[in-house]
């Protein structure tokens, strides 16, 4: 599907992947604004600035750690003419810096450009295609239908302000050029350019337009029912950004810590740290702090993941195992990013059997499908129980995927949702059935467990945790049609707003009855 895949880049799709690839981590803009230099003073102040007629990419694919817009109280920042000239004879030193940190050769020189923030807006707008938009809204509805949205949200509207406030810069590997942004200040420019150029240092060894093509396959838009290699590579386009994105910000951090004398080695802490404030956002990133958890989390995945993956195999592999080798062999799970020792010690997780897709649906007309990675659940289980148990539970996922529907002869129908997933243990997957019904009633006006009085015993709890538990069949009706939730051996099904013949026939194929 491309969403589920970041339950955030994956129901976001390429969108997502062009507009929101930067999270916010350094300050914001600060100072007195000034006017930004004209086309032509910024042609002249390096040969090698491409025409000023210039666009941004239609689609760039890495950006920046992003700067904060500014508040009403500390007016936006341009840089002036003088500054801008600087910041592009600094294009060159920084690239060699990051050659020599990545030993990734450096093949060409790297154009150069400096753009306003309108020009980034209004081009990505203006030449978001009509596909994109349309996976935007399918995906919007699987996510309200997840509970991972509020019903009432306007995703797209929201992703056009993330913009605004987020991006600070981006590398166009189309036209080979480091666009640097004039409202962020010279203090930040540099750690910005040695995020950018690691990119084209990447694009010059791969070429990241195919590289990061490899995992673009939307399965919610082929026409054939995906195999169970379909849904095991569902999360490379993820997998790839991460490596890409967590490249780039273990340069930026080498290069931030490069005059005190430091190494990303030497400095865990300041690891903790970035991570600390990818999350949470800084003051004035309120756009992104009142964003739904899954959009924060799928926005700072690349960067926080993608980070802490690559300081992992600098320390167990060194440069070459961290750059050009994962370049080389990239990792196709989210689970490889979130727990880098799968991915070094090569684990091989059996692909999850699928259903007859086409047959087991066949009242109904697909609305979407995808596999549901070790991130969708991280990102599933912090919404409705917390990020602790969250942290102890994900690492327990061994598969899973999900199939959206809505009946052939009646459109307007509630939209249809079949999900299944696996476990490392038969306890473990009582655990997720127990969280995955307790986000019912937050999600449903009306969620009424059949057969339940108030009288009845509480739900069992996990013998070492303490933590409520759910076993076997359990169903509610809602407003939008009846929901079950099986739990059997390592398995939990669910459907939702699907008519009982078609999840008794999902039953029996899932659980072999």
């Amino acid at each position: 599907m491309n969403t589920l895949k970041l339950l955030g880049a994956r129901f976001l799709g390429p969108l997502l992947a062009v507009v929101l690839l930067g999270c916010a981590v350094w300050s914001q803009p600060q100072g007195q604004s000034s006017q930004p230099p004209s086309s032509n003073q910024q042609q002249n102040q390096n040969p090698n600035q491409p025409d000023e007629n210039a666009v941004p990419a239609q689609t760039p694919s890495t950006k920046a750690p992003p700067a904060e817009p500014a508040t009403t109280e500390k007016p936006e920042v341009k840089i002036t003419p003088r500054e801008a000239e600087e910041l592009f004879h600094s294009v060159d030193e920084i690239l060699a810096f990051d050659s020599k940190q990545t030993g990734l050769p450096i093949k060409k020189q790297v154009k150069r450009r400096l753009t306003s923030r309108d020009e980034v807006e209004g081009y990505l707008t203006k030449h978001m295609k009509d596909e994109d938009v349309k996976r935007l809204q399918r995906s919007e509805l699987v996510l309200k239908k997840f509970g991972l949205l509020p019903r009432d949200y306007d995703l797209e509207r929201l992703l056009v302000s993330l913009l605004r406030e987020q991006v600070a810069g981006y590398y166009d590997p189309k036209t080979k050029t480091v666009n640097l942004l004039d409202w962020v200040p010279m203090e930040e420019q540099e750690p910005v350019m040695a995020h950018e150029l690691t990119h084209a240092l990447q694009d010059q060894a791969v070429g990241l337009d195919k590289w990061m093509r490899r995992g673009e396959k939307d399965l919610g838009e082929i026409r054939k029912d995906p195999t169970p290699a379909d849904i095991e590579n569902d999360e490379m386009d993820d997998t790839r950004e991460a490596v890409v994105e967590g490249q780039a910000e273990t340069v930026m951090l080498q290069y931030e810590l490069a005059p005190v004398g430091r190494s990303i080695q030497d400095s865990p802490d300041l690891v903790d740290t970035m991570e600390s404030q990818m999350a949470n956002g800084t003051d004035d990133s309120k756009v992104f702090k009142d964003a739904p958890i899954f959009l924060r989390e799928s926005l700072t995945f690349p960067y926080s993941y993608g980070l802490k993956f690559e300081v992992k195999l600098l320390e167990k592999g060194g440069k070459e195992k961290a750059f050009a080798g994962v370049l080389a062999n990239p990792p196709h799970t989210t689970r490889q990013i979130m727990q880098p020792e799968t991915y070094l010690a090569g684990e091989q997780i059996p692909p999850m059997p699928v259903v007859e897709f086409k047959h087991d649906f066949k009242d109904y007309s697909k609305f979407d499908i995808g596999g549901m990675g070790e991130f969708d659940v991280a990102v599933l289980i912090e919404q409705y129980a917390g990020k602790k148990l969250s942290e102890r539970l994900y690492p327990e996922w061994r598969g899973g995927y999900y199939y959206a529907a809505r009946p052939k002869n009646n459109a307007a129908a509630p939209l249809g949702l079949f999900y299944v997933s696996r476990w490392s243990t038969p306890e473990k997957a009582e655990e997720f059935a127990e969280i995955y019904a307790r986000s019912l009633p937050k999600r449903y006006k009306k969620a009424e467990e059949a057969g339940k009085s108030p009288t009845d015993q509480p739900a069992p709890e996990h013998p070492e945790f303490k933590v409520d538990i759910l076993q076997g069949r359990h169903a509610w009706t809602t407003e939008e049609g009846p929901v079950v939730i099986e739990q059997q051996g390592d398995l939990v099904l669910v459907s939702e707003s699907l008519d009982p013949a078609t999840t008794e026939t999902l039953e029996k194929e899932i659980f072999k009855k």
